[in-house]
Order: structure tokens, then C-alpha cells, then sequence
């Protein structure tokens, strides 16, 4: 169960908490306070109580006043404080900025160091508006179609949003970066990934925001005219995509997340495990959903 806490002496009755969560659980009551709306769909994001500038909502049993204040000093604070930014300024970063990060690629590690990686930047919000215009007009197509509508019902919810207009894919975000492969890259589902981990942490030391955006990484895939636009070279495959830009919030503190589970291996113990539960054992190593 999900339930958050509104200390109503702090609370200053902003809604920065309910405009910025995530799976549109919290609300205003008619008293003008937060409060849970849809518990089931809380994603235990704890952004309601790290947006709040009052800290006064306590999220669960995790209290504003246990959470470490944001700093950018060093990358353990860096790595604490991150957050996905999903509501952007209505502008443009800087050449300067967007130079910054270009200057930073050189550096990310790749497997083999094959260093063969393509990035295709998004610098103008011209180029955003021209991506998100062609993709609900690809994805109203695609839902009006009886044939090929369960290609994409998962975007069936989203239907009318696509109708008008609405920014559901990229969120209105000024850039983007999208990180491609070649396919025959020793590391090529890898790489991708570890570029765009450095480039979010190297991007929030500099005051700008980002988004790991599987969405948009579909629709690049889907609708092969994305990959066109963005310059993605023949034999590289689009792996994932990131938004950024300047944030329009902000967290001041960190989260108390839930631990991982840790295997402290210390010794060698034997072991007996069955033909069936080895079997077993190699299908997991090779399976995903």
C-alpha cells in the first residue's frame, strides 16, 4: 500500500507534487492538499516528496528530513540525486551547453574500444515539434486500423491524446539524443547504454536535465523515417534515445530507495545442484521478456 502525508502547517499548496508524478496518482482535495488519488499505479518514485520545497510530504514511511539535500559536489551525490526530468523550460539550451556535452563523448568507454558509436543530437525544437507531428500522425493511422491497431494497443490509451496534438512521446522536451550501434559492434546493445549513462550524470553537473525515453526508442524503430531525419548510419541500429533539456522542477532531496538484493560471496561452497535445476539455470542466463 502507497500513502503519502501532507504536514498542512508546511504545506504551501503549490501542486508541485501532483504535477510532477509520474503516473498521475496524487491530486488537490477540495481543501487544496495533496493527497493519494490512485494508489494501485504509484510507481514508488518518491518524486512527490522530493519536489516538495516545504518537505512536507512524507511519502510511506520515508520522511523528507531522512533524505540527504542535493548536492552536486561529488559524483556519489550526483549518482543519489538524479531523476528522470519529464517537464522542460520552453527553450533551448545553449551552443555552449550542447558543446559541452559533444566535447564529453570522446571519453565513454565502449566494449573492445570500438569507439564506433553514433549520436544523433537534436538541437532545435523545430526538429522536435517535426518529430512528434509525424509521430501521432503515424500512430492515429495506426490505431484507426482494425489490422494493425494491436501492433501498438499499447498506445490505445493514448488515442485521443495523439488526436490532438498532445506531446505524449517526447514530453516537450527541447533535445534529444539518440545513441546508435553498429550492428556487428562487439558490444553493440551495450554501448549505447553506458554512452548514455555518462551523458546523464555529466549532463546534471551542468544543469541539465534528462530522460531515458524507451518510447521514443519504439517509435525510431517503428517508423523507420525517424531514423532518416536523424542521420542514423546504414548497418547501425537505433538503441536507445534520451530527452534533455533545461529542467522546469526541482528536487531538493534525494530518495530513500529500497535496497537491492546482495550476494556477499566470500568462499567457495560446494554445491549439488540437478541436471533439470542447471538446465534451468542456462534458459534464465538467455531469457528475457
Amino acid at each position: 500500500m502507497n500513502t503519502i502525508t501532507v504536514d498542512k502547517e508546511k504545506c504551501i499548496q503549490c501542486g508541485l507534487c501532483v504535477n510532477d508524478c509520474v503516473s498521475k496518482c496524487l491530486d488537490m482535495n477540495k481543501d487544496n492538499f495533496p493527497y493519494m488519488k490512485v494508489e494501485q499505479a504509484c510507481l514508488k518514485c518518491q518524486h512527490c516528496m522530493m519536489i516538495c520545497p516545504q518537505g512536507a510530504l512524507t511519502f510511506n514511511d520515508k520522511a523528507p528530513e531522512n533524505s540527504e539535500k542535493v548536492s552536486s559536489k561529488d559524483i556519489l551525490s550526483l549518482i543519489k540525486s538524479r531523476r528522470s526530468i519529464r517537464q522542460y523550460r520552453d527553450e533551448e539550451l545553449s551552443e555552449e551547453e550542447l558543446q559541452q556535452i559533444k566535447d564529453m563523448l570522446p571519453y565513454i568507454p565502449t566494449g573492445c574500444n570500438s569507439h564506433k558509436l553514433h549520436f544523433s543530437i537534436v538541437e532545435k525544437k523545430s526538429v522536435m515539434r517535426a518529430l512528434k507531428n509525424k509521430v501521432n500522425t503515424r500512430f492515429v493511422k495506426l490505431l484507426n486500423n482494425k489490422i494493425l491497431s494491436p501492433l501498438v494497443k499499447h498506445f490505445e490509451v493514448y488515442k485521443h491524446s495523439f488526436e490532438r496534438g498532445e506531446d505524449i512521446i517526447f514530453r516537450e522536451a527541447p533535445h534529444m539524443i539518440v545513441v546508435s550501434s553498429p550492428v556487428s559492434a562487439p558490444c553493440a546493445p551495450q554501448d549505447p547504454v553506458i554512452a548514455l549513462s555518462y551523458i546523464e550524470l555529466y549532463a546534471k553537473s551542468i544543469g541539465i536535465g534528462t530522460c531515458w525515453c524507451g518510447y521514443a526508442e519504439l517509435c525510431i524503430k517503428l517508423f523507420p523515417e525517424l531514423c532518416e531525419i536523424l542521420e542514423i548510419p546504414k548497418g547501425y541500429t537505433p538503441v536507445y534515445a534520451m530527452l534533455l533539456g533545461k529542467p522546469a522542477v526541482k528536487y531538493h532531496r534525494v530518495p530513500q530507495p529500497e535496497p537491492y538484493s546482495i550476494s556477499e560471496i566470500k568462499e567457495v561452497l560446494p554445491k549439488d545442484s540437478c541436471l533439470w535445476c542447471k538446465t534451468k539455470r542456462l534458459i534464465t542466463n538467455f531469457l528475457r521478456g
